[in-house]
């Protein structure tokens, strides 16, 4: 019982700790303010996490876990369906999206403590993409690239598509513009029509 409520607090503080991020950015988000959010003093939320990279890390964590539940097959593989799926699901949950992008871009300054956690992120993320390329298209995809080269590329679109979308949402249809890139994988799939401005 004492196990389930601290699992449950600890999930608390880490949407917590997002909807902060969201607001300040990382280096503006104190852990005085998301124990505030939370109703607990600094020191109560020590005890869930002794220090400020540790709770970071922990949201990195959590929100990945989320994807994982909303792309991946049961046996923890992707297809690009799915992927689908998981772009329709981050556009309907625009904070989550923009901490998480917020943080990837501040993780690339020196000394940033969620540098080493996405750099083996996208290490991992590129092996599943790729492991997903090879399942579906065989050795070669159909522009002639293997998996292994395809795979940033796929990671470098639903990024880039996220901070496109953040920027521009009113101009950039984020799930539309990724069943386009799909497209471009299927070359032989028919293209949907193009709907006039305003539908």
């Amino acid at each position: 019982m004492v196990r389930a409520r601290t699992a449950e607090r600890r999930t608390e503080i880490l949407r917590a700790t997002l909807e902060v991020i969201a607001e300040r950015g990382y280096r503006g988000t104190t852990l005085g303010a998301v124990a505030e959010r939370v109703g607990l003093s600094q020191q109560g939320l020590l005890h869930y996490f002794p220090t400020k990279e540790a709770l970071l890390v922990a949201v990195l964590r959590e929100r990945d876990q989320w994807d994982t539940g909303g792309g991946a097959r049961s046996d923890g593989t992707w297809r690009t369906d799915l992927l689908g799926s998981l772009v329709e699901y981050n556009a309907m949950r625009p904070g989550v999206v923009q901490t998480f992008s917020a943080l990837l871009g501040e993780s690339v300054t020196e000394g940033h403590p969620a540098g080493e956690f996405f750099t083996r992120r996208y290490a991992q993320v590129r092996t599943s993409m790729a492991t997903m390329l090879r399942t579906e298209y065989g050795e070669t995809l159909p522009g002639g690239l293997t998996p292994e080269r395809a795979a940033p590329l796929l990671v470098a679109v639903l990024d880039g598509l996220q901070y496109q979308w953040l920027l521009d949402p009113g101009s950039v249809d984020m799930p539309a513009a990724f069943q386009d890139f799909l497209r471009l994988l299927h070359p032989d799939s028919p293209a949907e029509p193009v709907r006039p401005s305003g539908e």
